[in-house]
Formats: structure tokens, C-alpha cells, sequence
């Protein structure tokens, strides 16, 4: 009877609300594309029907012989799922749902969740193209999320079904991209504009940030910055860790040259206002066609801060870069002026995580209630539009949480399969509103089994940072708003004496760091009193308190029942309930509408820049 009820909820839900996405056909087009491999082998298209939540591939390989294509995870092979075809040499067709049950070794499932729409061999390529749900009842397939997904794809040289790790790949893709760059309007008066260092010198050291202060285009009057890309130069690319631009408050007296951002001279740390931001993985990122950054009016910065992380951790000498941000601009206007809102662990002077750990929790609040007052004028309903996700190598997943009232609203964006290597701006199914007074909190999960030494809060890769950039409108003042535990009550709760932040810290040294003691370290930091600093485009700092409230996990949707073979009974989880296959023929135009429950859901330099840090924020 309930099983009735919440499947009746749902289904008034879904009705009441428009579509979004369209039906696909096995001659749709595809809108999305990219090559597996690096040998531009396996080129794979997508698509997918948000409302309906299916999916279809279309996999199109180099070979004569059987190809493949489905999803694993981060740290074995063995479960993964792969739907497997290939057309034989008397031209007969085979196909069928999969999985790994160990390394090389595969097995046809009993649930076939995978419907065949075209598979082709020409005298160069096997196609083949079919459709999936997001998430099927079978335990064997895995389920398609708003996470980063790692595709797997294989193929073989001829029909016998037998892995080939050298013809075998993994490539990490965010596969429900909601909105398409080609679909976007690109204006006729487009301006290109680039910020960049200019035949810099990179150190022969692991860490470097680099920063020079930069003017935006000089115009006439208003004008929309609606794209940007990284300028990056080929031979430099893996030594590139992040670029950020921030906006500098007009009466901001900024200076010359490159230095380090955070090294002794604190003036090139001034600027903390993201515009926009490129990490590794990322490509070029086209806003909304309602949304842009204005530029050329009195309210408008007119310099930045043009931040560049290079990681050169094999010491090169002698290389030069020249690598940046390319702009695109127009002075046709969107209807709103967007911006950036740094959320997150506060990395300075508090953040530290466990060796050995299989799972750590870290924990930032933001509190919104003094915006107002901060901003200098009413600050309205901001609404989230996109994000991005950042943490480094120990970083597996990321989540920002809404709170209202002392009630948990709603999960803002998130990726349970983070994967440094591919950070990116990401568009959200639907707007999210932010109202004054509403709490947030970021939540990220990390790994440290292959580290016997403290992770510490910091610039280098091999230190750790939380952060998520929400891109919203309309523009205010606030740059940033991220907190941090009391260190002393942590160290305290872990039986050391301190009694100042420094000495807390340092107390986390004497710690045995047994598995009890990472889970109590953790319970610790989350029950602590948060200090929360915020901060404005003009530098003005203030601090508050609160602290970290639960986070419900959200309730996974239904599954859906094959449409082709027997469910298993071992299939029947609890993680679901039942709901009928749908239709995948004919096609339809839609618009937007909430998502349902499924995705309703990311060395003495470092001493020189936490100093900095702790000198910008005082």
C-alpha cells in the first residue's frame, strides 16, 4: 500500500511538471561526442532523455571484431557493467547486457536493460547504437547519475568475446550535461579578449602561484562577457593546474608585475571575487543566453587578478609559458548580470586530514544573514544556475546542502565519483534560489590509504583544499563565505592539550592515527563550533558562527524493470521500487521542469602562503 502511494506521489509529480529533454528515436541526433582513447579509436556519441531518464550511446570503433561499452568505478574492473555487440561474417547481429565478474572475465546478465537500436560494420568501423535506463533494477548495472561517470569502453579484432587490457579503456565523463554548447546563441558582434602571463618563467619547484594584476576590455558602454576557455600552450598542459580570475574593487590600489600570489608581498593576494575558473579537465564554458559578466559600467571591475597554479613537480628548468584566460564578449546584453560565490573548508589555518583513512569527512558553513548588511544594499534571491567543483588529489566526492529555518532544503549540486582530472563548470537541471538568511554547507569526502603522513589544508596538489564556486545571478558584493571547526575543542576531544589555533594544530601530530581515532577526529571537527568569514569584492572581512547540521541523504528513485529478459530474484533489491519500462520510440519536444527524485540530489612555499592567507583575512 505505501509502495502504491509513493509511486501515485511521484507520478502526480512528474505530470505536474513540464517535460525536459527529448524522446530519442534510433535516428535522433546525438548532441554529445567524444573519443575514448588516445589513439582516437573509439569515438562515442550521447544523448539522453531527462524525463524519461534513458540514455542512448552510440559507440563507433576502428575494428572488424565485437566492441563494448558500459560503466566502472575508481578502483577495480570486477562488476563493472559492459553491453557488448558485433555483427558476424554471415551478417547476423549479436548483442546482450553484461558484466565483469572478475578482471578479463565476462557474464551475460539475467536482467537485459539495454535495447539495441542499429549495429553496423563497414570495411572501417563497428556501430553500434543503443539505449538504457539511468538506473535498471539490476544489481549488475550500474547506475547513471549527475556524478562523474568512468565510461568503459573495449573493443576486439575479431567476434571472440575476450578482454584485451591494451584495447580496454576508462574515461571519466559528466555524461548529464544539461545544456549543450552548440545549442546556445553565439552573438554576430562577438569581441575576443585574453588575460595571460606572458613568457613566464616557471620555477624549478612542486608549487608555484603565479599573479598579475590585468584591465578587462576598455568599452564605451555596457557589454556581456559570455564565454570563456583556457589559453593554454601544448607543451605545458600537465604543469597546469588552475587558472582563476578575480575582480578587483575599484578602489583597489593593486600593483606590477608577477609575483607569488601568497608570498611576501600580500598585495598580490588582493582581488578575491572569482569571475571564472578553469582547473584541470576543464574546457571552454559558454554561460546561459540570460546570464553574462557585465563589464563597462561605473559598478563594474575594471582590473583583475589573473591567478595561475603550476605544479612542476619534476623541477624543469628552463620552461616558459604563456598560458591564460580567452574572453568572449558582446554588447548584446543577456537579462542578467551573473556572479561567483566561493563556498567551502576555510583551508587556512585549520584544515587537516588523517593518514590511512579510508574515509574522512571535512566540513565548511556559510552563513548568509550578514549579506545584506556586507553588500552595502538589499541583496535579493540569488539564483544558482552552475558550479565548480574542487579538491585535490585525496578529494573523492563533494556536496553543497541548503539549509532554511534550521531545515534541511534541499542538495544543491554534488558528485559522489569525483575525479581530479576532470574539473569543469557544470550546468544545474534547474535554478536553485538562495534566500537571505538560508545556511550552506560543503561537504567533502576523502581518501588517504596511500598516506602515512598528515594532509594539511593548502596551495600544493599534495595538500588538500574544499572549495565549491557557485555561478548565480543577480551580482552582489560577496566574494566568499567558508568556514572552519575549532581546532582547540578538536584537539581537546582527541586528548591533547591547546590552547591556541597553531597549537592545535601541531597537537594533530601526536595523534595515533587508528582507525577510532580518524572516525573520532572526524566526529570531532563536525560537532565543533564553525567560524564562518566572509568577504567582499572590496576586502571588507567578517566573521560569525554556527554550526554543521546533519545532512539527510537524499532517497534514491525507482528503478526500472527490463523491458527484454527475466528479473533475477537475487535482482529484486530493496533500493527501489518497481516502475514500468518506457517507450522509447517517437520523439517530442519538451521543456524545462524539475528533475525527479533519482537526480534531486563535488615545503616553505605553503608556509609563505598560509601566512598570506591568514594575513588577507584579518
Amino acid at each position: 500500500m505505501a509502495r502504491a502511494l509513493l509511486f501515485q506521489l511521484l507520478l502526480l509529480t512528474a505530470l505536474a511538471a513540464p517535460s525536459q529533454g527529448n524522446r530519442l528515436g534510433p535516428t535522433s541526433r546525438l548532441r554529445y561526442s567524444r573519443f575514448l582513447d588516445p589513439s582516437n579509436v573509439i569515438f562515442l556519441r550521447w544523448d539522453f532523455d531527462y524525463e524519461a531518464e534513458i540514455i542512448t550511446f552510440e559507440l563507433q570503433v576502428r575494428t572488424a571484431g565485437w566492441v563494448g561499452l558500459g560503466v566502472t568505478n575508481r578502483y577495480t574492473r570486477v562488476g563493472s557493467d559492459l553491453v557488448v555487440g558485433g555483427v558476424l561474417p554471415d551478417g547476423n547481429v549479436y548483442f546482450s547486457d553484461q558484466h565483469l565478474v572478475d578482471e578479463d572475465t565476462l557474464e551475460k546478465d539475467g536482467s537485459q536493460d539495454a535495447e539495441l537500436q542499429r549495429l553496423t560494420e563497414d570495411a572501417v568501423y563497428t556501430t553500434m547504437r543503443f539505449s538504457r535506463p539511468f538506473r535498471s533494477c539490476d544489481p549488475y548495472d550500474k547506475d547513471i547519475t549527475s556524478d562523474t561517470v568512468r565510461v568503459l569502453a573495449a573493443y576486439g579484432l575479431d567476434d571472440t568475446l575476450k578482454l584485451d587490457r591494451e584495447r580496454t579503456f576508462v574515461k571519466s565523463i559528466f555524461l548529464l550535461q544539461m545544456i549543450q554548447p552548440d545549442d546556445l546563441h553565439v552573438p554576430e558582434d562577438t569581441i575576443i579578449h585574453d588575460l595571460e602571463l606572458t613568457d613566464f618563467l616557471i620555477p624549478e619547484e612542486d608549487t608555484t602561484y603565479a599573479c598579475t594584476f590585468l584591465p578587462l576590455p576598455i568599452v564605451s558602454k555596457k557589454h556581456h562577457i559570455y564565454k570563456f576557455e583556457p589559453k593554454l600552450v601544448d607543451r605545458n598542459e600537465t604543469m597546469v593546474h588552475h587558472i582563476l580570475v578575480y575582480a578587483c574593487g575599484n578602489a583597489s590600489t593593486l600593483p606590477t608585475g608577477i609575483s607569488d600570489c601568497y608570498g611576501a608581498d600580500p598585495a598580490f593576494s588582493l582581488c578575491s571575487q572569482v569571475i571564472v575558473g578553469w582547473a584541470v579537465g576543464g574546457t571552454s564554458y559558454q554561460f546561459p543566453d540570460d546570464v553574462g559578466i557585465s563589464i563597462g559600467t561605473p559598478l563594474d571591475p575594471q582590473w583583475i587578478r589573473l591567478e595561475i597554479h603550476y605544479s612542476n613537480f619534476h623541477n624543469l628548468p628552463g620552461v616558459y609559458d604563456s598560458s591564460g584566460i580567452r574572453m568572449y564578449y558582446t554588447s548584446q546584453l543577456r537579462k542578467h548580470d551573473m556572479g561567483v560565490l566561493q563556498l567551502g573548508f576555510f583551508t587556512f589555518p585549520i584544515h587537516f586530514i588523517p593518514p590511512r583513512a579510508e574515509s574522512f569527512m571535512s566540513y565548511g558553513l556559510c552563513k548568509t544573514e550578514k549579506f545584506e548588511e556586507m553588500n552595502g544594499a538589499p541583496v535579493p534571491d540569488i539564483q544558482v544556475y552552475g558550479y565548480l567543483l574542487h579538491t585535490h588529489l585525496a578529494g573523492r566526492a563533494l556536496q553543497a546542502v541548503q539549509y532554511r529555518n534550521g531545515t534541511q532544503l534541499r542538495t544543491i549540486c554534488k558528485d559522489d565519483s569525483y575525479d581530479f582530472n576532470l574539473q569543469e563548470t557544470r550546468d544545474l537541471p534547474y535554478r536553485v534560489e538562495i534566500k537571505p538568511g538560508d545556511e550552506l554547507l560543503v561537504e567533502c569526502h576523502y581518501q588517504t590509504l596511500d598516506r602515512d603522513f598528515l594532509t594539511f589544508g593548502g596551495p600544493s596538489t599534495i595538500n588538500e583544499m574544499c572549495l565549491i564556486f557557485l555561478f548565480y545571478y543577480p551580482r552582489n558584493n560577496i566574494s566568499s563565505c567558508m568556514g572552519y571547526p575549532d581546532i582547540i575543542f578538536v584537539a581537546h576531544e582527541m586528548g591533547e592539550e591547546a590552547s591556541d589555533s597553531m597549537e592545535g594544530m601541531m597537537a594533530m601530530n601526536n595523534v595515533e592515527w587508528t582507525p577510532e581515532n580518524i572516525k573520532k577526529a572526524e566526529k570531532a571537527c563536525k560537532e565543533a563550533q564553525q567560524t564562518v568569514i566572509i568577504k567582499t569584492i572590496d576586502e571588507i572581512v567578517e566573521n560569525t558562527t554556527g554550526w554543521v547540521q546533519e545532512i539527510i541523504p537524499t532517497a534514491r528513485g525507482p528503478c526500472s524493470e527490463s523491458s527484454g529478459g527475466k528479473v533475477e530474484p537475487q535482482d529484486k533489491t530493496p533500493a527501489g521500487f518497481w516502475t514500468a519500462p518506457v517507450a522509447l520510440s517517437g520523439s517530442s519536444t519538451a521543456t524545462p521542469r524539475r528533475p525527479p527524485l533519482a537526480a534531486l540530489l563535488l615545503g616553505q612555499g605553503a608556509v609563505s602562503w598560509l601566512l598570506a592567507t591568514l594575513r588577507s583575512r584579518v
